[in-house]
Formats: C-alpha cells, structure tokens, sequence
C-alpha cells in the first residue's frame, strides 16, 4: 500500500519505486489516495506516469484523495488535473469513487471512500455519523473481509462502525516530523500532534494501516520520518 505521492519521484521516472514494489511482488497495489497535487500549474503526468507503469504489472486500486477530490469539484479553479489522470490511467488501474471491487477467489472487498470536502477541513474536525458512509458506499458484506481506502485518518472509528476489518489511510504525511514519544507533530490540516499520524492502530477488533506517505506538497521537509511503502499480509482464519 501506498499514498500521498503527490508527483514525487524516486529516480528517473519513479524507476527506484518501481523496483522496490517489484521486488515485493505484491498481489495488488492499493493507493489511499493524492497521487497529485492540487495546484493548476503542477500537473499529473509524474502520477500518470507511474499508475500506467505499475498497473501493467499489477492489479492496482485507488481511491481519491482530498486532491483528487478538489480537483475534480472545482476544475475552474485547476483545470483539466483531475480529467487527464482520470482518463489516461483508468485503462490502467481501478478507479474505486464509492464504488468496491469484490476478488471473489479471496472472498475480499475493497472499498474505495470519495468524501464531502468539509471533512477535510482545517483546524476543526467536522463530526461523521456512520449513516453518512451506509449512503455514500455499497452495501455491506457480513461475509466477506472489507479493505476500505479512506484517505483521511481522523474517522477511523466511524469506518470500523461502518464495517471495515481493514482500512488503509494517507493523508497526514506521518506528522512531517516525528518527536520521540510525542509522535507526529502537524498534520496537513494543521493540527497539532494528530492522533492517528503513523503505524497501525485498533478500536473494536478493526484495523487501520496509516502510512507515512510519499511526498509532499506545500512543506516537504521530513524528520525520522521516512517514505515508505506498506506491505500487508492478509492470513485466512
């Protein structure tokens, strides 16, 4: 699992990345989201290149992230960003917008989360009820083993209340610098020391994976904190 590239590049053309996921020899890719960054004078050839690359290797799934999001809503404000990565990678990857992909050969579900912008206002955390998620997303499966792609960290308990076992998140770039039994200092919604900023964390049996990210976009620097990929081992009871 991966997230928050945000067009970072690790040598030519992604062409480390690419190696170390190769080397891996992972099942599947799952992207938690901001393969770009929402800036108009950017642009998203560095992630369309790298989404066209892995998914002819591998089954890829993604789901937006609040870039993709912004990007999408407001394209008088950024253009063609979110069109031109939609169009020339959904040939190659799965796009999961509130939508599943169920790998019945495993019998499991990933779930990819598209929210309303507000939740990812600053400074102040805007309250989910689970409702909203029963009518933004597919039906639940009590039968089958849910990954949900959820960009956003901060409603964890809320996925699990939903029904995720599994939710991979992003977004908080591991608290760009970690302090030594303080954890992550800012998150990109500029709070101080997050809650969720790194790692894997519980509530109900249910799990998170919260990646440290990739990249970066507005302040890049990072202090014991790594880019890094997550490799997940799924074990049948």
């Amino acid at each position: 699992m991966i997230a928050d590239l945000h067009n970072a590049e690790f040598g030519d053309k992604n062409e480390e990345l690419i190696k170390e996921i190769k080397k891996i020899a992972p099942d599947a890719v799952l992207i938690a989201g901001d393969v770009i960054v929402g800036k108009k004078d950017v642009g998203s050839g560095v992630a369309i290149d790298l989404l066209q690359k892995l998914g002819s290797e591998f089954p890829v799934y993604i789901s937006k992230g609040n870039h993709e999001m912004r990007t999408s809503l407001y394209t008088e404000q950024y253009g063609d960003i979110w069109e031109n990565l939609y169009e020339q990678t959904k040939d190659y990857v799965q796009w999961l917008i509130n939508e599943e992909m169920i790998l019945t050969s495993e019998n499991i579900r990933v779930v990819g989360l598209d929210m309303d912008a507000a939740y990812y206002r600053r400074f102040r955390l805007l309250k989910m009820e689970t409702d909203y998620l029963v009518e933004l997303l597919p039906t639940r499966h009590q039968d089958a083993y849910t990954i949900l792609l959820a960009h956003n960290p901060d409603y964890f308990s809320v996925y699990a209340e939903w029904g995720a076992d599994l939710v991979l998140s992003g977004h908080v770039h591991g608290g760009m610098i970690i302090l030594p039994f303080f954890g992550g200092v800012i998150s990109p919604m500029v709070r101080l020391f997050p809650k969720y900023y790194r790692g894997m964390y519980e509530y109900r049996n249910k799990k998170m994976i919260l990646t440290g990210g990739l990249g970066g976009h507005t302040l890049k620097f990072r202090v014991n904190n790594k880019p890094e990929i997550c490799v997940i081992h799924l074990e049948g009871e």
